[in-house]
């Protein structure tokens, strides 16, 4: 735990650490990206999310989607994404972000959502035209999908299998003890349901957690073990970081060589491949988990 301390606002908070800092977003390739975003009218999580590794991706040409647009129907006391009443659902969407694919030449797409309680099929038939769109428009490019928990309505999860993507993920976010606080209307138990279905329908899966919002070190091997007991094939272990003032407070910045215990750990427990590092996010170098 991080052992120094500065005052903001009048209250005490832990100081960022130096592993934490990013470098500002720069040259072509992110300026290219950044026009493209803004010209098709799209969403990112890399954006919307406050992701710090945007530089570094944008940088490389990538960029994580979000579909379904950017307003979320869920509070989740981690998440930067907007909580209200979303907008009717974008019928040309699903084009849209398949053109972008194809004039971006990605090799490997990266798409994500907000959860829309709000819609019958949670928005699963938007995702399944996506899948469609960018195998049409770009027959050579794989994809990962990072998708909702559908609450727990098992007919749309099967739209997703359907479709079957290279990879998909749906992610834990935190420990057992935590998740009412961190996911305010999301269930442990229901996520590692989602994530064992998606398993029964030959889907390559993945998941992935915070640090730093209060688990022990206990807690996050059992969560290991949870991920495992349902056979995830990928893990990322990231550092959270608070995104406003509104959202929860750190408890601590977990040191790099923490997170390598972690990584070493869970390739021990049989992960095929485990991301664990503090700017590490679902989406980070997720080109690399098709093995």
């Amino acid at each position: 735990m991080a052992d120094t301390t500065e005052i903001k606002d009048g209250k005490v908070r832990i100081k960022k650490p130096k592993w934490l800092r990013v470098k500002l977003p720069t040259g072509e390739n992110y300026k290219k990206v950044r026009s493209l975003v803004d010209e098709h009218k799209l969403h990112t999580i890399c954006e919307s999310g406050n992701c710090p590794n945007m530089g570094e991706c944008w940088g490389a040409g990538t960029a994580t989607f979000m579909i379904l647009g950017n307003i979320c129907t869920r509070s989740c006391g981690f998440c930067a994404v907007q909580t209200g009443r979303p907008e009717e659902v974008d019928e040309f969407e699903p084009g849209r972000v398949a053109h972008s694919v194809k004039t971006m030449g990605v090799k490997h797409a990266v798409i994500t959502s907000v959860d829309r309680d709000d819609l019958k099929d949670g928005g699963a038939n938007i995702w399944a035209q996506t899948v469609r769109a960018i195998r049409k428009q770009s027959p050579g490019t794989t994809m990962e999908t990072l998708i909702p928990d559908f609450a727990g309505k098992w007919d749309n999860l099967q739209v997703i299998i359907d479709v079957a993507p290279e990879i998909v993920s749906h992610n834990l976010e935190t420990v057992r003890r935590l998740t009412k606080e961190v996911r305010i209307q999301a269930k442990y138990d229901r996520s590692l349901e989602v994530l064992a279905r998606l398993k029964k329908g030959g889907m390559r899966t993945k998941s992935g957690i915070m640090l730093g919002l209060g688990e022990s070190d206990q807690e996050i091997m059992e969560t290991l073990e949870d991920l495992r007991a349902v056979n995830v094939d990928i893990v990322t272990l990231g550092q959270y970081l608070q995104p406003t003032a509104k959202h929860l407070p750190i408890a601590e910045f977990v040191t790099p060589e923490r997170f390598e215990k972690y990584r070493e750990e869970g390739l021990k427990m049989g992960f095929r491949y485990v991301e664990s590092g503090p700017l590490v996010r679902s989406s980070y170098h997720a080109e690399k988990h098709l093995f």
